[in-house]
């Protein structure tokens, strides 16, 4: 029977992360280049969470660690590793260090690794592998970049699909090179073409003389070997897969993808749309250089000044009426800023159901209505807050009035213009993540700036 006693060592928030009693005492083992301590300290430690010790380290406590890791070092950490500091990490490892280290590694592990390093570091990479491994993922770097080809691995279990449970089971017993890790056997045709797959839970758990045939999942579904890996993790989550086999232009077999390399797939499609509409760069790390983060930035930045200068010409055209009311060079960020911020939540969200295909022809203009609708509700509210306001503060109720028309127009502009621009840019193949921001921004700073001017130059001269 359960008791309290049990629950007692439920992981609390921040428990699967480094803190300062790990990483404390690595610095210091780091500073005093005691080996033994590093390793004792290390041995606990998951290869993910070693991974992030290391991107947290200084670039010379990084270079200390690689030389006394020495030996142990995990190739796993290798390829938990942020993209941006895999180069010179492995750049400071012993050639015969990483060779033991990423013969450790399952070949998909090792495509992910090599395809972003140097022409030198990879061919020392291939070079430390075996014949075969190296034939397997040469054969991967073929494949375009993102593409299934370069996701899959090519340590998979198969079967015939006229065997039954008795002869797979027979079968994998006396296997000695099975993939540390699957969850399905795969079960071909006479030509290696996938019929179906079945689970080891199914596979143990059914009787010896039962067709494999009768035992395999209704998941089942075979992806194309030139599939963009980004439609590769919407499959597996779309419909929960756990690991799917790849198939050449023939149908055949030829490799296998599993969830937690679909899942990572995904992980980056999330972040690189964040990262876009920020206009930081898809790769941006915390590890990146001053040089490589300015670069980045800087076209983005550049675009925003040009967008800035558009909504000031704007503005010019109205320097007399605010000459007259001072009060209107007060207001006027406050239109602007609602109308940015209502158009970036539009924006978020539907950026967001265009990468996982919620949004769609079908409900596109039910989505912009509902957008529309939503913007003129919070305009009306804030339109009446904002009348009030302005009557207090300066004791002119038509600049009230003009303030919170001003605040309607913009805020139904924001909600249309951040769900028409994206879909607009997905429709013209350019990346509505990547760009949709800038345009938005000028749409709501333009159109805040001459309605709320507009309607002043109308109503209060």
């Amino acid at each position: 029977m359960l008791d309290d006693q049990h629950f007692d060592d439920t992981p609390e928030e921040g428990d699967y992360e480094l803190d300062r009693e790990t990483f404390g005492p690595v610095r210091r083992a780091l500073e005093a280049e005691d080996a033994p301590a590093l390793h004792a300290l290390l041995d606990p430690l998951h290869a993910a969470d070693i991974a992030d010790l290391v991107e947290q380290l200084p670039e010379d406590d990084r270079e200390v660690f690689v030389r006394l890791y020495g030996a142990e070092f995990d190739g796993e950490v290798l390829s938990e590793l942020d993209e941006g500091l895999r180069e010179d990490v492995v750049d400071a490892m012993e050639p015969s260090v990483l060779a033991e280290a990423v013969r450790e590694l399952e070949t998909d592990d090792v495509v992910d690794l090599i395809e972003d390093l140097d022409a030198p570091q990879t061919a020392a990479i291939l070079q430390a592998l075996d014949d075969d491994d190296r034939v397997v993922v040469e054969q991967s770097l073929t494949y375009p970049e993102d593409s299934a080809g370069r996701l899959m691995q090519r340590e998979l279990v198969v079967a015939p699909d006229h065997w039954n449970v008795g002869q797979t089971i027979d079968f994998l017993r006396a296997q000695d090179d099975l993939p540390e890790q699957f969850y399905h056997v795969i079960l071909v045709d006479p030509r290696m073409r996938p019929t179906g797959y079945v689970t080891l839970g199914r596979l143990m758990g059914s009787a010896r003389e039962i067709a494999m045939t009768e035992i395999t999942e209704d998941s089942f579904r075979s992806i194309p070997v030139l599939q963009d890996e980004g439609e590769v993790a919407y499959a597996f989550n779309q419909y929960h897969l756990i690991s799917a086999p790849v198939v050449d232009a023939d149908e055949r077999l030829v490799g296998v993808i599993t969830i937690d390399d679909a899942m990572a797939i995904l992980d980056e499609e999330h972040e690189e749309d964040i990262l876009r509409l920020a206009g930081v760069g898809e790769e941006s790390s915390l590890s990146d250089k001053i040089v490589d983060t300015t670069k980045r930035r800087f076209p983005w930045l550049a675009v925003n000044l040009v967008t800035s200068i558009l909504a000031s010409l704007v503005i010019a055209q109205f320097d007399e009426v605010i000459a007259q009311f001072v009060a209107l060079a007060v207001l006027m960020p406050i239109v602007a800023s609602m109308g940015g911020n209502a158009g970036t939540q539009s924006l978020t969200v539907a950026v967001r159901a265009i990468a996982t295909k919620d949004l769609t022809s079908a409900n596109l203009w039910r989505v912009i209505r509902r957008e529309a609708a939503v913007g003129l509700v919070n305009g009306v509210i804030f339109a009446v807050v904002m009348g009030v306001v302005g009557v207090i503060w300066f004791g002119t109720p038509l600049l009230g009035v003009v303030i919170g028309v001003a605040m309607v127009v913009n805020l139904v502009i924001a909600g249309l213009a951040g769900v028409i621009i994206p879909v607009v840019l997905e429709r013209l193949d350019i990346d509505p993540a990547l760009a949709s921001g800038a345009f938005v921004t000028t749409v709501t700073d333009v159109v805040g700036f001459f309605a709320f001017l507009g309607l002043a130059a109308m109503m209060l001269i």
